[in-house]
């Protein structure tokens, strides 16, 4: 027992010696992720294909120096005396042709490594950024058009109904008017009560109608106008309104005509009495 104990006192310094010794004799340096440039070839990690990243290189110019040339192969010329220089002519004087300068040319070596870790991360939270952009766009542009909906039904409700009311010149004045036609609804209601179902819902509408037609000509027939736009969105309910309409205009016509035929006849007939009775009169004097 005390020969373990003594080992393992004995054996922990010299393991943390090694360890020491061994990071300080051979220091590498500790990436956070994959090195670009790897020693030995390894297999990915992941098995699908990604594009590959190129990385450029610094590029390498080559020296298009020439060595130089010693004065012992080449020696300077020995310029002329001005005894001996010759006379320019035309041909010297002319300008010596220039002779192209080779160009040197840069290469510019590129090399592809695979995406890192980070690289797809990075993609990754691209994506998701783009796809949260993109619903927050339309939830901005359904919210927008929601709002102008809902502002062009209340614009459109108000001016309806201020084109209802009648104008000032008109002399009709909407509180009392109204008052009158629900007493009216209100009689006909009561009117009404001991009658059939269909008789006391029509009389108390028949009832308003007609005192509101008579209070409130105007603002009547505004609503009137108004109830006709909305008919014609209905082709169907339009027809049948007119065919209606023509109907009891043209009943109220021949009653109109039945009520004068009649009123002539009692007429006719009154004059023949009192002609005849004022003859029997004259004939009995």
């Amino acid at each position: 027992m005390a020969a373990r104990v003594l080992l393992q006192r004995r054996a922990a310094p010299l393991t943390a010696a090694v360890l020491v010794g061994g990071i300080a004799f051979y220091p590498r340096t500790a990436h956070a992720e994959a090195p670009s440039d790897r020693q030995f070839p390894r297999k990915p990690i992941y098995d699908d294909d990604f594009d590959v990243f190129p990385v450029a290189k610094p590029a390498s110019t080559p020296s298009t120096t020439a060595p130089a040339s010693t004065t012992a192969d080449h020696p300077p010329p020995i310029p002329p005396s001005p005894a001996e220089e010759p006379t320019p002519t035309e041909t010297s004087l002319a300008p010596a042709p220039t002779t192209p300068e080779p160009t040197t040319t840069t290469t510019t070596t590129a090399r592809t490594r695979a995406p890192t870790p980070t690289d797809r991360l990075a993609a990754q939270i691209r994506r998701a950024r783009l796809f949260l952009y993109a619903q927050a766009c339309v939830a901005e542009d359904t919210v927008n058009g929601t709002m102008a909906r809902v502002f062009a039904l209340e614009q459109s409700f108000t001016s309806t109904v201020a084109s209802l009311a009648p104008p000032r010149e008109s002399g009709e004045k909407l509180m009392p008017g109204l008052i009158y036609v629900l007493v009216a609804g209100m009689a006909g209601s009561i009117v009404a009560r001991n009658r059939n179902v269909l008789l006391r819902g029509a009389a108390p509408l028949a009832f308003g109608l007609g005192a509101a037609w008579t209070v409130l000509p105007v603002t009547m027939a505004n609503v009137g106008a108004l109830a006709w736009e909305y008919e014609k969105r209905f082709p169907a309910v339009a027809d049948a309104h007119l065919r209606t309409r023509e109907g009891i205009e043209r009943g109220v016509y021949m009653a109109r005509l039945h009520a004068d035929i009649a009123q002539n006849k009692v007429h006719e007939s009154v004059r023949e009495a009192r002609e005849a009775l004022e003859e029997w009169v004259r004939k009995g004097k």
